[in-house]
């Protein structure tokens, strides 16, 4: 244990990549605050301060609010561009609640860009609404009004999809494409504001710093999402090496290639795969490694969740893989400040934790909750790691009902690891696990701050 102790990562090296990752976060929003300032700036400097009538007023509302709401449309590509830098400061699981609150405040811009739009103009022209809507659409009087409102259909259906509710009762595949009309409407946008926009086509150079926005967000988009994966299947061949079944439903996926270390990836970091077969070519999806890389290949271990994690095990050997990453921040050298760690996994959110132990030195605590024996991912692999690391791993087994409810509760953290208040705490697995043992955690007392997360969603 002396040795493994020296090993551990020294709290004031972490603490500087910390830093320099809040300095980089900051640093982003103040760019994003700064772009919102100049589009209200100018849309002051436009005289909409001054309506001179109600209806004028209204129209200037609907003015501010569509512009926001196409400004924070070009933000929700941004957030999940696989923006190297974002990933690094702020990690792909905050980056996706972000989104999440993004894409909701920008479908109610839109909705009330619309509706402020055309109430305005109805007043102004001394029509009903109905009227008002008809002339706006049929009557050629405001041109681009009919890729406005197919683009505005998208961002509904869009917004729509991505309530909770309905996105669990869509296939994977089905939102996936639902969710690329996000592109489809921000083109359309393009054609209803930047020529016919009433304000951008008085001022130029207001124009020119939106068709900036655009064509900037379309550099990255074409860069990082498009160029940077196909220069990787290029560098690094990357293949399916072999599928081994791990368990009922359950299969390791080792990944080879060339110079596979320049990845830089590291335990508890994740890749968006999309295998190049019939079946598998048109989605990507995010799977986190569960073995420490070791420049040779990569592995990930799935569990059949969906249909798509379900054909999992009829990958063949030899299919050419499509990689974007490494991603997020569920890692030691990000988020490790103390000596002392405790790793909770639940389900299949084991196997980001079971890279990291693969690595991780010093005092380290292992908790992995499921509902049963045959639930245990990876456990010859996770008791090999420990017996030779000389690390604690405790297996919390049983449903939910009756006593299954005192389990991972405060009480049952503290008879468990009664230090718990002294260590990082890594929790990884299905977000209703992660919510309440999250809850847990702070009711045995340990700090906000000392927990680090990894949402665990398959499909």
């Amino acid at each position: 244990m002396e040795e493994a102790v020296a090993l551990a990562p020294a709290p004031r090296v972490v603490s500087r990549a910390v830093r320099r990752r809040r300095a980089l976060a900051a640093a982003v929003l103040l760019v994003a605050a700064a772009n919102a300032g100049v589009i209200v700036w100018l849309w002051v400097h436009g005289g909409n301060l001054h309506p001179t009538s109600t209806g004028d007023a209204l129209t200037s509302v609907g003015r501010i609010t569509g512009l926001l709401a196409a400004y924070l449309a070009l933000l929700q590509v941004l957030l999940l561009a696989r923006l190297p830098a974002l990933e690094r400061a702020i990690g792909f699981d905050r980056l996706s609640v972000w989104h999440r609150w993004n894409g909701h405040a920008c479908v109610d811009l839109v909705v009330l860009h619309v509706v402020f739009t055309v109430w305005g103009y109805s007043l102004m022209d001394r029509f009903t609404i109905g009227h008002e809507i008809s002339t706006m659409l049929g009557g050629g009087v405001y041109p681009g009004m009919i890729t406005a409102t197919i683009g505005t259909a998208f961002f509904v259906g869009v917004g729509a999809t991505s309530y909770v509710i309905v996105r669990r009762r869509l296939r994977y595949e089905w939102w996936y494409a639902v969710h690329l009309l996000v592109y489809a409407g921000i083109a359309l946008s393009w054609f209803h504001e930047i020529p016919t926009g009433n304000e951008l086509v008085l001022d130029a150079a207001a124009a020119d710093y939106w068709r900036g926005l655009y064509l900037a967000t379309l550099a990255i988009l074409v860069v990082f999402r498009l160029a940077a994966p196909l220069v990787q299947l290029s560098r690094h061949g990357l293949r399916v090496a072999e599928v081994v079944e791990e368990g009922p439903g359950v299969v390791s996926v080792r990944i080879a290639g060339r110079r596979l270390d320049a990845f830089h990836a590291e335990p508890g970091q994740f890749f968006l795969w999309r295998f190049l077969d019939r079946r598998r070519i048109w989605t990507a999806h995010p799977f986190s490694l569960s073995a420490a890389p070791d420049g040779r290949s990569l592995r990930i271990t799935v569990k059949a969740l969906g249909d798509y994690t379900a054909r999992m095990a009829g990958l063949r050997p030899g299919t050419r893989v499509l990689s974007e990453g490494p991603f997020g921040v569920f890692t030691e050298a990000a988020q490790r400040r103390r000596e002392k760690v405790l790793l909770i996994a639940g389900g299949i959110g084991i196997t980001p934790v079971r890279a990291l132990v693969e690595r991780m030195r010093g005092d380290v605590v292992v908790l992995y909750r499921a509902l049963s024996d045959g639930d245990l991912v990876l456990r010859d692999e996770l008791d090999a790691l420990a017996a030779r690391a000389g690390l604690a791993v405790h297996y919390v087994v049983g449903d939910h009902r009756g006593d299954g409810e005192r389990l991972l509760s405060p009480e049952h953290l503290r008879e468990l690891v009664p230090d718990a208040a002294e260590r990082d705490v890594f929790l990884c697995g299905p977000p209703a696990m992660i919510d309440v043992i999250r809850r847990n955690l702070r009711a045995a007392g340990i700090p906000r701050r000392q927990v680090h997360l990894e949402r665990f969603v398959l499909t």
